[in-house]
C-alpha cells in the first residue's frame, strides 16, 4: 500500500526510541489525586460532591454543565479533601476536586460489566460515551459525544482513526496500538455504526511498523475498515493535514471535519469508547509517556487521570544524576506547554511529560536576528500561510491585516515555522499571542 503525505511540514528528530523499548507500566499513585473541572473544550463541569464525601473509582464527581461539556470521573477511592483553585499544567488556575487517595481503588458497582458491542443502538453508544466523560485524547479535549452527534450522519464518508503521533518523544499511542489493537478496532466499529455510509481509515505514520502490523492483523478481512500508512512527517497528526491526506479535501477555518464529510478520532479516544460501551468503564485512566534527555528511565505508563506529574516523574526514575532539569513540557517539544511546576495533575487530554536538560527556546533567543526573508517558513507551513508577513503584522499589532488578509487565525500553532527559521524568530509564540488578543477583543 502506498504511503501518503501532505504538502509542507518538517522532519524533526523523533527520539521515539527512548520510551518505546520497554513494556507499558501500570501505575497506581499514592498521593492525592486532583481533578480540574475544565478538562475539555466547552463549559467546565459542575461539582456534584462536597468536601468530606467518600467517593469510589468510576464515580462521577462533576457533571457536564451543558451539551458542550463533559463529566469528570474519579479514578480512585477515598475522601474529597477540598474543592479549590489549583494551578494546572498551563500555569492557569482552575477549580479542582482534590481526593485523598485511600490506595484501595474500590470500583463503583457495575463498572467492568461486559456487554456485547452488537447489542448497542446508536442512542446507547452516544449515551455511554457521554456518561463516560470521553473527550478527544490526542490533546484537543473536545467532548466526543458532541463530535459524534450529527444531524446528517449519511453525509459522513470517512471516520479517521488518528494513530499518527507525529510529535517527537511521545509513544503512548504507538504502545496502545500494539497492545490494544482489538479494542481500538471495536471502538472504531461502534463509531462506524453511527455513520452507515462511512469507511473507517486507521492512519499510522510509517515509522511505527509494529503498530501498523498489529492493526493490520486485527483488521484483516474487516469490511469497510483499512489501515493507511502515512509518511512520518510533522505535523502529520494535525486534523486538517490528516483529512487532506485521507480524503483529499481541505478543511477551511471555521469549518468542522463533518463539513467535509469526515470524523477524526484519536486511537486512544476510540479505545475509551470501546471500554465505555463494552465494559461500562468511564474514562479514568490513559496511556502516558514520560521521556526526554533529563529523565532516568523514559517509558510509557497506564496512569489514572488526576495523578501528579511529579509522582510519575519519580516513577520514571526521577531526573538523571548530575543533570539539571531546564524545561518540563506537558506534551512534546513542538506543541507542548512549558510547565511552571510538576505539582500539577494529568488530565484526560494529557499524553506526555517531556523533561529536557536544555532549553532550546532560551538558546534560540540568544541567537535571534532579524528576518532574512529566506521564505523557509512559508515552504514548511502545512496550511500554506505566509508566516513572515504574519509576524510583521503581529509585531505591529495590525490585527485586521493579520486576520482578514493573511488568515492568521487559521494557524494551527504547530511550530514548524519556528523550527525551520534560521533567524531563530519566535514565530509560533507571536501567532499564539496575536490569536489570544484577537479573540479576547471579540469577547469584549
Amino acid at each position: 500500500m502506498s504511503v501518503k503525505t501532505f504538502r509542507g511540514g518538517i522532519h524533526p528528530e523523533g527520539f521515539k526510541e527512548l520510551s518505546l523499548g520497554g513494556p507499558v507500566t501500570p501505575y497506581q499513585p499514592q498521593g492525592d489525586l486532583v481533578f480540574p473541572v475544565n478538562q475539555h473544550i466547552g463549559k467546565p463541569a459542575k461539582p456534584v460532591v462536597k468536601k468530606g464525601d467518600l467517593v469510589q473509582a468510576g464515580q462521577t464527581i462533576a457533571e457536564a454543565d451543558g451539551f458542550v461539556s463533559a463529566n469528570i470521573i474519579c479514578s480512585c477511592s477515598g475522601k474529597v479533601k477540598a474543592i479549590e483553585e489549583r494551578t494546572t499544567a498551563s500555569g492557569a488556575k482552575a477549580t479542582c476536586i482534590v481526593v485523598e487517595n485511600d490506595g484501595e481503588y474500590t470500583l463503583m458497582e457495575g463498572i467492568g460489566k461486559k456487554r456485547r458491542a452488537d447489542t448497542f443502538s446508536n442512542k446507547d453508544i452516544l449515551d455511554a460515551v457521554q456518561r463516560a466523560g470521553i473527550v478527544g485524547m490526542g490533546g484537543a479535549g473536545f467532548p466526543t459525544h458532541v463530535k459524534l452527534t450529527s444531524k446528517k450522519p449519511e453525509s459522513i464518508e470517512y471516520v479517521i482513526a488518528n494513530g499518527s503521533e507525529c510529535e517527537p518523544y511521545i509513544t503512548c499511542d504507538d504502545h496502545l496500538m500494539q497492545n490494544q489493537s482489538r479494542g481500538i478496532l471495536d471502538g472504531l466499529r461502534l463509531v462506524l455504526q453511527l455513520f452507515p455510509d462511512a469507511m473507517g481509515v486507521i492512519a499510522i505514520e510509517d515509522n511505527k511498523p509494529e503498530a501498523i502490523k498489529a492493526m493490520e492483523a486485527v483488521c484483516a478481512g474487516e469490511k469497510g475498515v483499512m489501515v493507511q500508512p502515512v509518511k512520518a512527517k510533522y505535523p502529520e497528526g494535525g486534523e486538517r493535514n490528516l483529512i487532506s491526506v485521507i480524503s483529499g479535501r481541505d478543511l477551511k477555518f471555521g469549518q468542522l471535519p463533518a463539513d467535509v464529510g469526515c470524523i477524526v478520532c484519536n486511537v486512544a479516544t476510540l479505545y475509551a469508547i470501546y471500554r465505555a460501551c463494552c465494559y461500562s468503564e468511564p474514562l479514568m485512566k490513559r496511556y502516558f509517556t514520560v521521556s526526554g534527555d533529563a529523565v532516568a528511565n523514559p517509558g510509557t505508563f497506564e496512569v489514572p487521570i488526576g495523578t501528579a506529574y511529579r509522582e510519575l516523574t519519580e516513577a520514571a526514575g526521577g531526573i538523571k544524576p548530575d543533570v539539571t532539569l531546564k524545561k518540563a513540557l506537558s506534551g512534546g517539544p513542538m506543541m507542548g506547554i512549558a510547565m511552571p511546576s510538576l505539582d500539577v495533575p494529568i488530565t484526560k487530554a494529557s499524553n506526555a511529560l517531556t523533561l529536557l536538560a536544555e532549553d532550546e527556546v532560551e538558546l534560540a533567543a540568544e541567537q535571534q536576528t532579524a528576518c532574512i526573508r529566506c521564505g523557509r517558513c512559508s515552504r514548511v507551513c502545512p496550511i500554506h500561510l505566509i508566516p513572515q508577513m504574519m509576524a510583521d503584522a503581529a509585531e505591529k499589532k495590525d490585527y485586521e491585516q493579520y486576520e482578514k488578509r493573511l488568515y492568521g487565525l487559521d494557524c494551527i500553532a504547530c511550530g514548524s515555522c519556528t523550527w525551520v527559521c534560521p533567524a531563530k524568530r519566535p514565530l509560533m509564540q507571536l501567532f499564539k499571542q496575536a490569536k489570544a488578543e484577537i479573540l479576547a477583543a471579540r469577547r469584549k
